[in-house]
């Protein structure tokens, strides 16, 4: 999972930044396992995750795990919306003609139709 961050940033007079300033970084969320506390997440920049980094709980030495990512398929039903939606930039449907006004049953549902009436 990616995540974006602000980090303050200073900014020399070549534009290098050094630790002021604000620029956006790429965050991503990293797996460590310890040997006694067991698996924890850490978000940092991308790129940047060493092999080895200190589990929080008891401060020793965790190693990297790596997993697969959080995907998942998108179902048919929406699918087919974004589809319909494309299609629809591209070449709107156009409206010749007034649509005709539908009859509206008086009682939609038999159980209404013993309803007391207002």
């Amino acid at each position: 999972m990616v995540w974006r961050a602000l980090v303050r940033v200073r900014r020399t007079r070549s534009g290098w930044p050094a630790s002021t300033g604000i620029r956006r970084l790429l965050m991503a969320t990293y797996e460590y396992l310890c040997s006694r506390c067991g698996p924890f997440d850490v978000k940092l920049e991308i790129g940047t995750a060493p092999q080895v980094y200190d589990c929080p709980v008891c401060a020793g030495t965790a190693r990297r795990v790596y997993s697969a990512p959080g995907l998942s398929l998108t179902p048919n039903a929406v699918a087919a919306l974004h589809v319909r939606e494309e299609q629809a930039r591209e070449a709107p449907a156009v409206v010749s003609e007034v649509p005709s006004r539908r009859r509206v049953p008086r009682h939609p549902h038999p159980a209404l139709s013993r309803l007391p009436r207002p």
